[in-house]
């Protein structure tokens, strides 16, 4: 018998049910959370660099977490949503190679899910405003935390199996997958490990080969195999990430998060960050932090 270990978990942060207007239109949301929407109601959009989606009753939508996009609703829509940090033990995101908006049709199930949701976790809305440049900061963030850690563990437990549930729903659209692809061997994991846990630090290709004694040509292209991802580009990648998730959680300086994330220049830093990221780092600072609690 094979044996699994769930290696996901999530962090609640905000569920509700809300009626919006045309004023929820804004553009480059880039948030180190996920999003899931149910539209009971009205029509909007969503796009990132790829599509349109649009916003129909009856369907859900979510976005993974560090996927830019624009939101657009141009007359009324009726949206239940809920927003949530996702953990997992060895750093790779179950939505890595999947950073687009995606929608199915929802079900009787996903529905009550939805509501049972906003039952056991009442007063989580976003209260101050709907725009994400307003509610994406660090004291909100921590006010969300202390409400999980007040969680009964049967709430706790409930609220992880109902965002489990949801994100599964959207997992299943891609069918095209063998059931061993994702099954990355030790070596790799091991690798992975080590750079989210040393991205501060100087990493080399060279090093991390040596460290599970393999040629660096073939370390190199097992990664890329596993990953999607040469070694570099999937450093720079989390070092982004790990950015991001500094700026929206902190009131560190460009400087220190550049030290922080293991970038030797800012501006290497900084057109790293532009090139994944496709805006600046100090304009998505100031997205975050252009309205002050």
């Amino acid at each position: 018998m094979v044996k699994r270990v769930l290696q996901y978990s999530f962090s609640l942060l905000n569920v509700d049910y809300v009626q919006l207007t045309s004023s929820w239109n804004y553009r480059n949301v880039l948030s180190p959370y996920y999003r899931i929407y149910y539209i009971n109601e009205g029509q909007g959009e969503i796009s990132d660099f790829n599509r349109t989606v649009k916003l129909e009753p009856g369907y859900l939508y979510i976005i993974p977490s560090f996927t830019m996009c624009n939101l657009c609703c141009k007359n009324v829509l009726g949206q239940y949503f809920v927003q949530f940090f996702e953990q997992s033990s060895h750093g790779i995101s179950m939505f890595a190679n999947k950073r687009a908006v995606l929608r199915l049709k929802a079900s009787d199930v996903d529905v009550q899910l939805f509501k049972r949701l906003l039952e056991i976790n009442p007063g989580r809305g976003i209260n101050r405003s709907d725009n994400p440049k307003v509610y994406e900061k660090e004291i909100y963030y921590d006010e969300y935390q202390q409400l999980n850690n007040k969680q009964s563990l049967a709430i706790y437990i409930e609220t992880q199996g109902i965002l489990m549930q949801l994100v599964s729903r959207f997992l299943q659209l891609d069918t095209s997958a063998s059931p061993n692809e994702h099954v990355i061997p030790i070596k790799i994991i091991e690798s992975l490990n080590y750079i989210l846990a040393n991205l501060q630090l100087p990493l080399s290709v060279s090093k991390l080969a040596t460290m599970v004694h393999q040629n660096v040509d073939y370390f190199s292209r097992q990664f890329k195999l596993y990953t999607g991802l040469r070694p570099i580009a999937y450093i720079n990648e989390k070092r982004i990430e790990r950015a991001q998730y500094l700026m929206a959680t902190s009131r560190m300086s460009l400087s220190e998060i550049c030290d922080q994330t293991g970038f030797e220049h800012l501006s290497y830093f900084s057109n790293t960050f532009k090139k994944l990221t496709g805006i600046s780092p100090s304009d998505y600072k100031k997205q975050l932090q252009s309205v002050r609690f």
